[in-house]
């Protein structure tokens, strides 16, 4: 019981209060939004917009910069979202839920290759950003890990769920759920984060549970059309 504690708790040891209470508010607005996107709720943008915000801060601070990245598309993506989702059809109904089309596919391929090789770009220069933003390390020879791979993935996959999610495309939930099965392990083994670990534990239930009720009512949309 103690080990598992202090596996919880030793990767805190080196953060202040106020970076630990941050965390804990952006991990439950970030389980709220999912909720309200498993709900079709608007509220998914605002919650998500606060928690994204948070923890794009906070990861700079934890030089974890994939993620980072990640919650800045995020937060951009959360603002267009919530112009998408608002915006009338016609005189009663707003943005409906819909399949991926061709285009989609293809923008989806794109966007993953260009997320995956921007945060492997953006690795290669991390000794150059961990040390200020010193030339002399401008030309390191960065190693990669399995971390930064990961890394890369995630941020792809999460890439293209975000924008599909913006579009009310019922596969978003399928990226989601790819992303988080693979951040699971990589927060809890590779980077420590365990609260950060439980939350996509709890995001990959709302996933799995988000795309049975967007295909409950995709099929409404369509009984009713």
């Amino acid at each position: 019981m103690n080990q598992l504690i202090d596996f919880f708790l030793d990767p805190y040891q080196s953060y202040s209060t106020a970076q630990i209470l941050l965390e804990v508010i952006a991990a439950i607005l970030g389980i709220l939004s999912v909720w309200f996107a498993r709900k079709l709720n608007i509220l998914v943008y605002p919650t998500g917009i606060i928690s994204t915000g948070l923890y794009a801060y906070l990861l700079f601070g934890w030089q974890l910069y994939g993620d980072m990245i990640i919650n800045v598309y995020y937060f951009i993506m959360s603002l267009v979202g919530w112009h998408i989702w608002t915006r009338k059809v016609d005189a009663t109904h707003f943005t409906p839920i819909t399949q991926m089309k061709s285009l989609d596919i293809k923008l989806s391929v794109i966007i993953f290759i260009l997320a995956f090789m921007g945060i492997i770009i953006i690795y290669n220069f991390k000794p150059y950003i961990n040390s200020g933003f010193n030339s002399a390390y401008l030309l390191s020879n960065y190693q990669y890990t399995i971390t930064d791979y990961l890394d890369a993935f995630t941020t792809g996959t999460a890439f293209v769920a975000m924008w599909l999610m913006a579009k009310k495309k019922i596969q978003h939930w399928i990226f989601w759920i790819v992303t988080n099965i693979v951040a699971i392990p990589l927060y809890f083994v590779f980077k420590k984060h365990g609260v950060t670990g439980i939350q996509y534990i709890i995001f990959l239930i709302f996933a799995v549970l988000g795309l049975k009720e967007w295909k409950q009512s995709l099929n409404k949309q369509n009984q009713t059309a």
